[in-house]
Order: C-alpha cells, then sequence, then structure tokens
C-alpha cells in the first residue's frame, strides 16, 4: 500500500494525453530524419545533374568503361552496362529510349552525348554496338538510362 505524501504507482503512469503527445514527438522527428534524408539525396543528384550536363567525359570515367567492358568479356560476356544517368537527363526525360525509338540519340545532353559521340567515332568503326534502355521504374515512370556496349 502506497503511503501518505508519495505518489501511488497509478499516479506515476502517464495520462492518455502524454502518451499519445510522446507517439507524436517520435513521429515528427521519425520524419524530420525522413526529409533530411531525401534532402541531402536530392542535392546529391543536383550535384550529379550539374556535372552530367557541364562537365565532360574524365579519364578516370573511361578508364571504368574500359574495366567494365574488359571484366564483362573475361566473365565470357558479350554485353556490359558502361554507364547510366537518370533519364531526366534527356531532352525527353527518357521516352524515346524508352519506346525505342531509332533517334533516342538525339536526345542525350552532356556526358551522355559526348560518350554517345565517342562510341560513333571510336568503338563503332571497330565493330561495337550501343544501346540505350530505361533500366528501372520508380513509380512506374522511367528512372535510369543504362548505354550498354555490345561486341557480339
Amino acid at each position: 500500500m502506497a503511503s501518505k505524501g508519495t505518489p501511488s504507482d497509478r499516479d506515476q503512469i502517464p495520462s492518455a494525453d502524454e502518451m499519445r503527445m510522446t507517439l507524436l514527438e517520435k513521429q515528427m522527428q521519425e520524419i524530420e530524419k525522413r526529409q533530411k534524408a531525401k534532402a541531402a539525396e536530392e542535392m546529391k543528384l543536383a550535384k550529379f545533374a550539374e556535372a552530367f550536363l557541364t562537365e565532360q567525359v574524365s579519364e578516370e570515367e573511361r578508364d571504368m568503361i574500359r574495366r567494365i567492358a574488359m571484366n564483362a568479356m573475361r566473365d565470357g560476356k558479350f554485353e556490359a552496362m558502361v554507364y547510366s544517368f537518370p533519364s531526366d537527363l534527356c531532352t525527353d526525360k527518357g521516352r524515346a529510349i524508352n519506346n525505342a525509338d531509332p533517334n533516342w540519340p538525339s536526345t542525350l545532353q552532356g556526358k551522355g552525348k559526348e560518350l554517345y559521340e565517342r562510341f560513333q567515332t571510336i568503338a563503332k568503326p571497330k565493330g561495337y554496338k550501343l544501346k540505350a534502355m530505361i533500366i528501372d521504374f520508380p513509380g512506374g515512370v522511367p528512372g535510369d538510362v543504362g548505354l550498354f556496349l555490345s561486341w557480339a
């Protein structure tokens, strides 16, 4: 039995309003955490898009493409995805690529366009082929474009 002057266990139990408030505070913290993560992801994507549209393909990126192709060949494959980027960076948001329109290269911008032009002058004369495909559909809309180099 509780002695006089000290709260009983029943008095120490939070009220329903306090419980709801605690739950609401936790939910708000989780929402804030998700919003910060989303903002960081959007910032990262914006920086990538800026570099993709304004910078040239680096020597490091060209080396990476060579390594990917050579590793695929060593593994007995005849094709490798050598580059990817968001379809939003195409002039038509990837529609021509998604519909296998033969004029899809005209929708490329930035590094995508540069890679296609390099393919045309360097790899195509050596018998390589290049195709572009939408590789994911987040929310049912075209997501990333994959550039696939083939030597089949």
